[in-house]
């Protein structure tokens, strides 16, 4: 059994730039209250979070009424970097999957491998959800959150609905 739901409106800034860069770590953590995470990693605090996306490319995420202001702030302290900083938050939508069938539900979609010691929390993974590209990490309750085009959102939440359901054939065999 999984439980899936849309999360609602979520503040992302995607940020690119030198990730070692002590001018990016300190801006990172004052946008968000976290650090730059280690590849394939998601680091979080009660304000905000940052997901590792590639070598030069973090996904900020913090409510979503402060990501305008954020991303401005974030350009203003990356001046003379070589960086960009973007907020996505109305390109993107945001689902939560839990319950003890969630790891389940998204093997049949995705090229992950769910097992418990393989995928834990705080790893994160960008990847395929069948035809289209998605992002998602794993909470410390077991909670899967995912991040995909809000252009796809429907597509994504009935594929997901689909594989949840005990009879699904979703998935390669």
């Amino acid at each position: 059994m999984a439980t899936l739901e849309e999360a609602g409106l979520q503040g992302m800034i995607t940020l690119r730039g030198d990730l070692s860069s002590k001018t990016l770590q300190q801006a990172v953590k004052v946008a968000t209250g976290a650090d730059v995470p280690a590849p394939r990693r998601i680091t979080t605090t009660e304000s905000g979070a940052v997901a590792w996306m590639s070598p030069d490319e973090l996904l900020l995420l913090l409510p979503y009424a402060d990501a305008e202001a954020k991303t401005v702030a974030l350009a203003e302290a990356l001046s003379g970097e070589h960086a960009l900083a973007v907020n996505v938050s109305d390109a993107r939508t945001f689902f939560h999957l839990s319950g003890a069938g969630a790891r389940e539900v998204l093997g049949k979609v995705c090229p992950v491998d769910f097992d418990a010691t393989a995928f834990t929390p705080g790893d994160f993974r960008r990847t395929r959800m069948a035809q289209v590209a998605a992002a998602f990490w794993l909470d410390e309750e077991e909670t899967f959150h995912i991040v995909c085009f809000r252009s796809v959102a429907g597509y994504v939440f009935n594929l997901l609905k689909a594989a949840a359901h005990p009879q699904s054939k979703v998935g390669v065999y």
